[in-house]
């Protein structure tokens, strides 16, 4: 999956990275995955946060220069050969890896490994194109479940049922992202997802399920957005 990544451009000297993980460590931003490239002057540190606009805010008002770049996610087996399996339909295809390195998972078996390549959109296609089983799928965290093929519309009808008792607008906004994205870029695809998260949280429904979170109670939905 596409994940948001901020670079920071720190001079070569003393205390200064210490200095970048001390002003997020202020503003209550957690660092989930970090590389460092340096040279003799200077040096890129590149970051995995929780929250990145808070970060960007509380850097560059301390006068740090912070860029944003999009990156790939994957979950690579722990095994001999797992990043290889990742690594050689990209090779294959002639897509070139500009670099990469670990993301934490303390809640999985497998590490998740991030990756920058010259074409990210060609790099996700491969990569959703490779010609792997249900059990591979499931340890890459492609899918959540493999199901029976005999019990596979009693589950369907399960997750259904579940969705459907969920906020109507929010379940309209997300199959309208979804139809209307399948095939958009990434650029598009961002924007017709912030456009339909900015509607849905303009709704009395979004207010509704906040405060219901809050009292600990069940939400009533109205299924109105305006």
């Amino acid at each position: 999956m596409f994940v948001e990544q901020i670079s920071i451009f720190i001079e070569n000297k003393e205390g200064r990275l210490a200095e970048v993980t001390g002003i997020l460590r202020d503003a209550n931003v957690n660092i989930r995955a970090l590389s460092l490239a340096d040279t003799t002057d200077f040096g890129v540190f590149r970051l995995i946060v929780n929250d990145n606009d808070k970060a960007e805010k509380a850097l560059k008002k301390e006068g740090f220069k912070v860029g944003k770049t999009q990156v790939l996610a994957v979950e690579v087996m722990d095994e001999p050969g797992g990043l290889n399996e990742i690594l050689d339909p990209f090779l294959e295809n002639e897509i070139n890896l500009e670099y990469m390195y670990a993301f934490a998972n303390p809640k999985g078996k497998n590490a998740i490994m991030i990756f920058r390549f010259d074409d990210l959109d060609r790099a996700l296609k491969i990569l959703s194109e490779k010609n792997i089983n249900a059990q591979k799928a499931l340890e890459y965290g492609i899918v959540n479940k493999i199901c029976e093929p005999d019990k596979l519309m009693e589950d369907v009808l399960k997750t259904a049922n579940l969705i459907a008792t969920k906020g109507k607008i929010a379940l309209q906004s997300a199959k309208e992202v979804v139809e209307t994205g399948l095939n958009a870029d990434l650029e598009t695809g961002n924007r017709i997802e912030n456009d339909a998260f900015g509607l849905t949280m303009a709704s009395d429904d979004a207010k509704e399920g906040t405060h219901a979170f809050l009292e600990k109670r069940k939400a009533v939905f109205k299924g109105e957005r305006y």
